[in-house]
């Protein structure tokens, strides 16, 4: 230990006790994008005892831009991001537990993902999940980190149940579809997701070692391309408000009834569908069920069916993606189809 991480060691914030303590906690990410392939890293690098990578996705060519854990090969290979993560950063520190789990954040596997964790730190692309996050969370007590980029624009916050703001103090309701701009409308600069990463892994690095007085307060807000930098204090915010969550205690993000089946993907021409009872799929048999249909490829990871419009990309436990559009009526018709709901 004192030689990988002496440098670490020597920071007067963290010193050998600090360290001690990281050895014994937990973090998980929920999203491995552009954010969340800096903080993997950069977690990973540091000495904590594990790290969870949850992701839905597979990986695809526009990533490569700003996800710096993924190469080409991965691409050839039809891995999803959370296991291409894990391959790449157990090679980094083979000493600490890294759980690679493919699925989408839901009411129906939140509790077993997150339970465990010391620290939630939020790479994911969409409010719902957040909501999500931020519901089971504040209701049993974990921090979480906050965490968004568009253009050259990021935006971060910490979430320590009882002791500041939550996100539904600040944000009350989700945006509704259209008003907020997404990669697709308004790209983004690998750098900002690297410097808002960076900034949530640091907050994470004080959770987990107990300096909450050295945490950030308040919303950052960050614009790389202009040269601003801003904090918006929020710090009174919870006193004043009725917050449904941390206030009224009501979490109806943890209804199974409030979660979507399917989700538009940002930055992509995409919808994920969710299968309503969960599932597990054999991917041989339905490969070869669906040969005569299309093009298809599969792993132990996925499958994949290429029509002349369409790519649904299906997963073990019956979840899929379907490229080639943004319309949830026509997905879950394709999926109906070919996959039976």
């Amino acid at each position: 230990m004192s030689e990988r991480y002496a440098r670490q060691i020597l920071f007067y914030g963290i010193g050998r006790e600090g360290q001690k303590i990281l050895e014994e906690k937990t973090a998980v990410l929920v999203g491995c994008g552009a954010l969340g392939c800096t903080s993997a890293n950069l977690l990973v690098r540091s000495g904590i005892q594990c790290l969870k990578i949850i992701d839905r996705d597979y990986i695809e060519e526009s990533n490569l831009q700003r996800q710096s854990l993924f190469d080409e090969e991965d691409i050839s290979k039809n891995l999803p991001k959370a296991v291409a993560a894990q391959k790449k950063l157990q090679k980094v520190n083979s000493q600490i537990q890294i759980e690679a789990i493919v699925a989408d954040l839901s009411p129906s596997t939140l509790e077993s993902i997150l339970k465990n964790a010391n620290v939630v730190i939020d790479g994911t692309d969409n409010f719902e999940t957040r909501f999500l996050i931020n519901d089971y969370c504040v209701k049993e007590g974990i921090p979480w980190i906050y965490g968004a980029c568009i253009g050259s624009i990021g935006l971060t916050m910490n979430i320590i149940p009882s002791k500041t703001p939550c996100l539904r103090c600040v944000l009350e309701s989700i945006p509704p579809v259209g008003a907020t701009e997404t990669c697709d409308t308004e790209g983004i600069i690998a750098p900002i997701a690297s410097m808002i990463a960076s900034i949530q892994a640091a907050e994470a690095l004080k959770i987990l070692t107990e300096n909450y007085d050295a945490l950030n307060k308040g919303l950052v807000k960050i614009d790389l391309w202009l040269n601003e930098i801003k904090k918006l204090h929020t710090e009174d915010i919870r006193e004043k408000s009725d917050c449904i969550t941390c206030k009224q205690h009501h979490y109806e993000f943890l209804s199974k009834d409030r979660y979507s089946t399917t989700t538009s993907l940002c930055g992509r021409n995409a919808v994920q569908i969710l299968h309503p009872n969960g599932s597990k799929l054999d991917l041989e048999k339905l490969a070869a069920r669906l040969e005569h249909v299309g093009e298809v490829s599969f792993n132990s990871f996925l499958l994949r069916l290429k029509l002349d419009k369409y790519e649904l990309t299906v997963f073990p436990d019956g979840r899929s993606i379907v490229t080639g559009t943004n319309d949830a009526s026509v997905a879950k018709g394709l999926y109906a189809k070919y996959i039976g709901m």
